[in-house]
């Protein structure tokens, strides 16, 4: 993948899909939207570049950026969005850090979970899109360290990385009843085992919480690309 292409954005088309949790054995479906994704994880590079702060453990431009946590990622996307001249799309309440969406907004964002899991499988029905070794790096492959974004194959819609490498943080509540405010994770990350590295696991963490092996990827609307 070209060196240039880290804020490249690709066009998702519209379709369904049924996001599944395995803890409560529950399954949704809900109709997607069309909208556009990053190629790549938010590098590290661009992080940089937008908040003027390198708060990975690994250090590399073309490496996706990690111990972000999801509020790090929303401010980085008012900030990217500001930057270009964008409506950011998060209005954030102060101390108490509440975030609402504002959906007319033609800024950055993060996906929704089932626009992530739309946007993994590409077309595809099986629990990947290609065979793992190629498209991922995980556990088995990975030598216990992140690699730079775009080097394995991408997916039939041109999106890089979508499994292994970092899980990415995405808009949506976990499950407020039991866990509160904790956010959805998609992907699975360098250290996991292949079986975390599929299109429908979910993992949860606390939207303050810094990882070593989440990162994430941004979004926008089709408004925005006129």
């Amino acid at each position: 993948m070209d060196a240039g292409a880290e804020h490249e954005i690709v066009a998702v088309p519209p379709g369904r899909v049924t996001v599944s949790d395995r803890r409560t054995q529950r399954s949704w479906t809900v109709d997607v939207a069309p909208f556009w994704m990053a190629a790549v994880p938010v590098t590290q590079s661009l992080y940089a570049q937008v908040t003027g702060q390198r708060p990975s453990t690994s250090e590399g431009d073309r490496l996706p950026v990690e111990g972000v946590s999801w509020w790090d990622a929303v401010r980085f996307c008012n900030a990217l969005s500001r930057r270009e001249g964008l409506t950011p799309v998060y209005h954030l309440n102060g101390e108490v850090e509440a975030v609402h969406w504002n959906a007319s907004a033609d800024g950055y964002r993060l996906p929704t979970e089932a626009e992530w899991e739309h946007a993994c499988r590409a077309g595809t029905t099986g629990p990947r899109h290609g065979q793992l070794d190629e498209i991922a790096w995980y556990q088995g492959n990975s030598n216990g360290q992140i690699h730079p974004v775009g080097v394995k194959e991408p997916n039939p819609w041109g999106l890089y990385d979508m499994l292994g490498n970092v899980w990415n943080w995405c808009w949506d509540v976990y499950d407020a009843e039991v866990y509160g405010t904790y956010r959805v994770l998609r992907g699975g990350g360098w250290a996991d085992q292949h079986w975390s590295c599929r299109a429908s696991v979910r993992r949860r963490s606390h939207p303050t919480f810094r990882i070593d092996d989440v990162g994430f990827r941004i979004a926008r609307s089709p408004m925005s690309q006129t």
